[in-house]
């Protein structure tokens, strides 16, 4: 049977895979794990609920309210707010677990639920296996009376807190900047634009109307051709893209250009290693990040962490190892002492924290580190179960690898929430890359 979760939650096309049914089931196991160890039970359970505004979102959110209060747990709904908001929310007010309903940066038709435990964490894979689990053996009958859970559908101070919390972790005046902020007509639409302005920047909101309809689209991080175009055309110091949810950030700088998750934590953990606030002197990221991010931090005297795709494995290993910073190429960025997930406006206001303190612009903080040439295919499958045990494959990996020898590498992975398996080629010349990308892809296409 194919696992429920992904590599983000739970994900699928709204009202086909993902239906208020299987979301009122989730609800209902989930209440179930995620409770049966509470520290406190002098009050009753509680759960915060937030969302994107992509159109599914408020059926799902119901049906989840639904799910959570029938076995007895309390909701808070908090409406639209980014993803890393909800699990500093499920930390700040004491709930016994956070959901967060969005499809991130996938198109509009999709959603997803994802969960956080007590204190806002993510959740590891053998507690999501506890949920499907649980699942498979609901019962149709609940708690009755007032042992039911009460649904609030009002929560006027809760974007009021996660600004505060921004504000206070980042306390760095940054008048002066003039930043371009595109928020995908997502979750941060509201939110990041008035972070920014708080912390003193001048902002130009971009794609911050969202509709239920329009998040994602031909906008924000996965569409960063966008603010590429807005830095020049209202000659602003940089640029930041979000995606849907805003739990990643983009930058561009003055110029045109970009700065990807990569270039932000190099350029970040510089700057931290000089505060003596990178604890080991140490990163950690993805084996997607790029070979100049290694090797540019190799000349600076800090290690890097190498941990599976996705930002929950970069914080299993972030707290296991008492890290500070964290992240992904995509722009994943995790501050562990400031945020317990990646968070894209918190990442904006670092970067430009660090802008205003070294007095120096994002172009220049970016080149510490040189990007080496790198191609991305994503290759449409129907099975991604098969594709690496597949003869051909491994036929075609050995020979690239062979043709890159130490002046590149390889990399193939399935998506974690997608149909897809990526194929990623590192070279020194960027045609060399292209040509062996494409190569691997031809083949992993034929499968």
């Amino acid at each position: 049977m194919t696992r429920l979760f992904g590599t983000d939650g739970v994900r699928g096309l709204a009202n086909k895979k993902l239906t208020p049914i299987l979301a009122l089931k989730l609800g209902q196991a989930a209440a179930q794990v995620l409770t049966a160890h509470r520290e406190s039970y002098d009050r009753r359970p509680l759960a915060i609920i937030g969302r994107d505004p992509r159109v599914s979102g408020e059926m799902l959110d119901s049906a989840i309210a639904a799910g959570l209060s029938s076995r007895g747990v309390d909701v808070v709904r908090v409406g639209v707010l980014p993803t890393p908001a909800i699990a500093f929310l499920t930390d700040d007010y004491g709930a016994d677990l956070g959901v967060m309903i969005s499809a991130s940066h996938n198109p509009m038709p999709d959603n997803g639920i994802k969960f956080f435990s007590a204190g806002g964490k993510k959740l590891p894979d053998s507690v999501e296996d506890e949920i499907e689990a649980a699942m498979a053996q609901l019962k149709e009958e609940g708690p009755t009376g007032t042992k039911l859970g009460r649904v609030i559908s009002e929560a006027p101070d809760a974007r009021g807190r996660y600004l505060n919390h921004l504000a206070e972790v980042v306390p760095v005046d940054i008048s002066g900047i003039k930043v371009v902020v595109d928020t995908a007509n997502g979750a941060a639409s509201k939110v990041a634009p008035e972070a920014y302005a708080a912390a003193g920047a001048e902002v130009i909101a971009i794609h911050n109307k969202p509709n239920a309809f329009n998040i994602n689209e031909d906008c924000g991080s996965t569409h960063i051709d966008k603010a590429q175009a807005a830095v020049v055309e209202y000659g602003a110091d940089l640029a930041l893209a979000h995606d849907g949810d805003a739990d990643r950030c983009l930058a561009v700088d003055a110029e045109g250009n970009v700065v990807d998750g990569d270039q932000i934590m190099a350029l970040l953990a510089v700057g931290m290693k000089e505060d003596s606030d990178l604890r080991y002197n140490t990163l950690v990221a993805t084996v997607m990040s790029n070979l100049g991010l290694k090797l540019a931090m190799e000349k600076h005297g800090i290690s890097v962490r190498e941990t599976a795709v996705g930002d929950r494995y970069v914080l299993e290993e972030l707290n296991r190892g008492d890290y500070s910073l964290g992240g992904e190429q995509s722009g994943h960025v995790v501050l562990p002492d400031d945020c317990t997930t990646g968070d894209g406006t918190l990442t904006g206001l670092s970067i430009m924290a660090r802008m205003a303190k070294s007095g120096k612009s994002l172009h220049e903080l970016a080149s510490v580190m040189t990007v080496l040439p790198q191609v991305l295919i994503n290759v449409p499958v129907s099975d991604k179960s098969i594709i690496m045990d597949a003869p051909e494959v491994q036929e075609a990996l050995a020979q690239a690898e062979a043709e890159l020898g130490n002046t590149g590498r390889v990399l193939l992975r399935p998506s974690g929430t997608e149909e897809l398996f990526r194929v990623m080629v590192e070279a020194s010349e960027k045609e060399q890359a292209r040509k062996v990308a494409g190569r691997l892809a031809g083949v992993v296409a034929a499968i």
